[in-house]
């Protein structure tokens, strides 16, 4: 192809140049660093969740690790010390570690969990300058002393990025059953105790602004109920 023939084909390119704009904004009117609201059941970086005495929710079971379709979960359980337990039961999570490279965040493993050790953040910008870093271990993924996630160098936290970890574990009803949606089905959390069911799975409950917290009649008998098993999982 010659030169000339070259130039006839960027005619039309160049033509554009001096056309008038039509791109709009991609910030939809928001600042530089302002960033969209997440949904509250949205699959973001994970956590090891702990109970509101401090033992660690994790009982070393590997389910996670089992039903993971990109394979990038890895535990191995251990035997509790007797003298000091790590979590309820006969064994712990020894060793967790989560690929990031590799993790498609499904949230298989929330669903799979018995014990609701793993969920998941709604935090998901985070980068690395090495292989090593996107790996994560159970040291960086268990909750601190306070319920919270750690908030690692590399990761972009925003506020409430971290207060609805469980949010998908608490909007699902045990096998889409709807009698069971609103009911406390699951043990309470360290800094945050025993959370409240997602509101407004159905219409009933959603018209009932004053039950929000709580969106079952009877919310605060089974939350105590629940608090009362919670409390015995030793």
């Amino acid at each position: 192809m010659g030169l000339f023939e070259g130039l006839e084909g960027f005619k039309l390119t160049f033509g554009k140049l001096f056309d008038e704009r039509v791109t709009g904004d991609y910030k939809g009117g928001r600042f530089d660093d302002e960033k969209r609201d997440k949904p509250m059941r949205m699959h973001g970086r994970h956590v090891l969740n702990r109970y509101e005495d401090g033992m660690e929710k994790c009982i070393g079971c590997e389910l996670c690790a089992g039903v993971c379709p990109a394979n990038c979960i890895y535990v191995r359980g251990a035997d509790n010390p007797i003298d000091d337990p790590v979590s309820p039961g006969e064994r712990y999570g020894f060793v967790y570690e989560i690929n990031y490279l590799r993790c498609i965040h499904c949230d298989l493993c929330v669903e799979a969990c018995p014990t609701q050790a793993i969920t998941e953040t709604k935090m998901f910008e985070f980068s690395f300058t090495n292989r090593q870093d996107a790996i994560y271990t159970k040291d960086e993924l268990v909750v601190g002393d306070d319920g919270q996630p750690q908030h690692l160098p590399w990761e972009d936290w925003r506020p409430g990025e971290d207060e609805h970890t469980s949010a998908w574990m608490r909007a699902t009803s045990p096998s889409g059953a709807a009698e069971y949606v609103g009911k406390v089905a699951w043990s309470g959390e360290l800094g945050y105790g025993i959370r409240a069911p997602e509101a407004g799975q159905t219409s009933d409950l959603a018209d009932t602004d004053d039950d929000a917290a709580s969106p079952h009649q009877d919310g605060d008998a089974e939350i105590a109920a629940a608090a009362d098993a919670a409390g015995g999982h030793h």
